[in-house]
This record gives C-alpha cells, sequence and structure tokens, in this order.
C-alpha cells in the first residue's frame, strides 16, 4: 500500500450538540387554602408544562405546574383539595459551550430528568397556608451548525475500496504511516 498520497482538509458545516448543561434545584411554595388547615393529607403535583428558550449563556426554562393539596380543617373534621398554578424560570448553565458555534442557527431544548414532586408538605406556624418543597431537575442543550474539519486524500478509489483485516495475525503496525496523524487534532 502506497502511503505517499497528498493530504488536504476539508471544513464541513453540520448541526452538532454544541452546548449542555444539567440543573437540580429545589423550590418552596406557599398556597393558603380558604379554610386554616389543621393537618395536611396529600400533596402533588400535576400539569407540568414548560419550554426552552435562549438566554445568554445558559438556557431557561419557563414553566408551570398546579399544586394540589388535599388538607384536613375545623379540628380534622373536614377535608378539601387546595389547587394553585406555580410559574418558574429556571436558569440552567451550560457546563459545556462551543464557542465556535454559529449562534443565528441555535436551538434549545430542555427534558425534566426529573419532573417537579412534591418532598415536604406542613402547615405553617400561623396555621394559615401550608408550605411545600418542590425538587426538580432539567438537563438542556443547545445545538447549532459548527464546522468540523475532516481529512481528504488524492488516494485511488482501488486504495479506498479495499478491505483490511486489522485483527489478522500478519497485520504489521509498523506499516501504518506516523505523519497521517495531524498536531491539530
Amino acid at each position: 500500500m502506497s502511503l505517499s498520497h497528498k493530504r488536504q482538509t476539508r471544513e464541513i458545516i453540520t448541526k452538532a450538540i454544541c452546548g449542555k448543561g444539567r440543573k437540580f434545584s429545589t423550590a418552596t411554595h406557599t398556597v393558603t387554602p380558604p379554610h386554616h388547615p389543621t393537618s395536611i393529607l396529600g400533596a402533588w403535583i400535576i400539569n407540568h408544562q414548560y419550554e426552552a428558550v435562549a438566554a445568554g449563556s445558559g438556557i431557561e426554562v419557563i414553566g408551570s405546574y398546579d399544586i394540589n393539596i388535599w388538607y384536613s380543617y375545623d379540628k380534622n373534621k373536614q377535608t378539601e383539595v387546595a389547587k394553585e398554578t406555580v410559574s418558574y424560570v429556571e436558569v440552567v448553565p451550560l457546563n459545556y459551550l462551543d464557542p465556535k458555534h454559529r449562534a443565528s442557527t441555535a436551538q434549545v431544548s430542555a427534558e425534566a430528568t426529573q419532573e417537579p414532586n412534591c418532598v415536604e408538605a406542613g402547615v405553617s406556624p400561623g396555621g394559615g397556608s401550608v408550605t411545600i418543597r418542590v425538587e426538580r431537575e432539567f438537563e438542556a442543550e443547545l445545538v447549532a451548525e459548527t464546522k468540523v474539519r475532516v481529512f481528504v486524500s488524492d488516494q485511488t478509489d482501488e486504495d479506498a475500496d479495499k478491505d483490511y483485516d486489522f485483527e489478522e495475525d500478519g497485520f504489521d503496525f509498523e506499516d501504518l504511516d506516523p505523519d497521517a496523524l495531524d498536531d491539530e487534532l
């Protein structure tokens, strides 16, 4: 095999993941039901909706969810469900961002890797409201056009189509051309 062929590079413009980040957070909300709660019987988060938008060096997740709190009142003689819709903005920082991406082509997305979930609910010290703690986690990506450099060769099709068996005992790594690797990799 002749390795004296001429090498060149080309730049290919392609879409790729150019930014990535993840954020876990907790939020505390206060819900004031129509009756003074005696005890909390259950708390749920439902109807979670969100969208992702680019925001400087991060991605903003803008969303909302409904908090449903089942509580007792009148000294545990009656029960009711209090409902409240909560809106939020969560900034997910990008711990990886390719500075050479084409910002004008950027598209962002986010996925809730942990849907908002109530981990604690209790009657506030004054007794007129309920405090709940919610955990949530998002993973976000920025996809944009970027350049990828590839090597091209003037090798003949005969050499390119040849099937090499690198696992065969007769292959000698001494036959490899060390100049085929570029310092810019």
